[in-house]
């Protein structure tokens, strides 16, 4: 059984930083992809970061690009997302995600909630301006 659990999460004041953490557990093989979710209230969930499942690259959405940055351990046992200069805007419950993907069907460009059937339980991340 593959379990995901985040943790990390907080209140922080805006320009501030924060690191999520993911562990991963279950996957039998390590041609999987990872990512992070975010969900703001009121919005939909929206993905902005995603180790790749073929050579482990590490890709952003604009939004967070340059400020976030995503890395794992060699195995993709534990994944942590490093969130610098906080926005409130970046206010939302983080959610890591992940889903066996030897063919590398999974990109950021195209990447939606429903690529990815394991799923942690959600951190809050909080930023007051």
């Amino acid at each position: 059984e593959v379990q995901l659990v985040e943790s990390g999460g907080g209140l922080v004041q805006a320009g501030g930083s924060l690191r999520l953490s993911c562990a991963v557990s279950g996957f039998p093989y390590d041609d999987f992809a990872i990512a992070w979710f975010r969900q703001a209230p009121g919005k939909e969930r929206e993905g902005i970061s995603l180790i790749s499942s073929e050579d482990g690259s590490k890709h952003y959405v604009d939004s967070v690009k340059g400020r976030f940055t995503m890395s794992s351990d060699g195995a993709k046992s534990t994944v942590y997302l490093q969130m610098n200069s906080l926005k409130p805007e970046d206010t939302a419950v983080y959610y890591c995600a992940a889903d066996w993907d030897p063919m590398e069907r999974i990109t950021i460009a195209t990447m939606t909630p429903a690529d990815f059937a394991s799923w942690g339980q959600g951190t809050q991340v909080t930023v007051s301006s």
